[in-house]
């Protein structure tokens, strides 16, 4: 397996546990998902740790469950869906914002430290890569998003982050390159 993957893996044996934070990093992994719009919630992944978590923190952070679950022994690609217009309404309340708008990081949820670390988790979870540091030195988060990369950019810095930032194929890379400054965003969001 690649160093993404194990560092994803190790991410998601943290147990999910105040309310706060597990609605933190849901939003993180939402913001970087595949699909977060007023019609859906689509998330993609190809990592049963990650596929085997998201069920429980979305449990704890909204009180639902998806509409649409993998499959019982399907691997690869793994979809996780919510169309239902009731549950939607629930999350983008809980989050205080309308989707219909652009999406955008709400600080109101990520006043404490634990938040804003969960949500770089998620963040990292959802839309997340790193090489092997035998390799090379690189870790980044990437989002369709204009305004979330912008917003998360500017969380960072105020975690004493200093990202680097690219467009590539439509999409907001926010990245790193120092050997310390991953390790120290790893330690962060709970993969030392």
């Amino acid at each position: 397996m690649s160093f993404s993957y194990d560092t994803k893996n190790e991410l998601c044996r943290l147990p999910v546990q105040k309310l706060c934070c597990a609605r933190a990093e849901a939003y993180g992994i939402l913001l970087y998902c595949n699909t977060f719009s007023a019609s859906e919630v689509r998330i993609i992944t190809g990592n049963p740790a990650l596929a085997a978590r998201l069920p429980k923190l979305f449990h704890r952070a909204f009180g639902l469950r998806f509409d649409r679950l993998p499959e019982e022994g399907e691997s690869g690609k793994l979809v996780f869906q919510i169309t239902d217009g009731g549950k939607l309404r629930r999350i983008v309340d809980l989050l205080g914002y309308d989707p219909s708008l652009v999406l955008h990081v709400n600080f109101g949820l990520l006043e404490d430290e634990c938040c804003r670390q969960s949500f770089m988790r998620g963040a990292f979870l959802a839309g997340g890569s790193v090489t092997d540091p035998d390799k090379r030195y690189h870790l980044e988060l990437v989002t369709s998003h204009q305004k979330v990369s912008d917003e998360s950019y500017q969380l960072l810095l105020e975690m004493g982050f200093s990202p680097l930032d690219a467009q590539r194929s439509g999409s907001r890379i926010l990245y790193f390159k120092r050997s310390d400054m991953i390790v120290d965003y790893l330690t962060a969001i709970g993969a030392p």
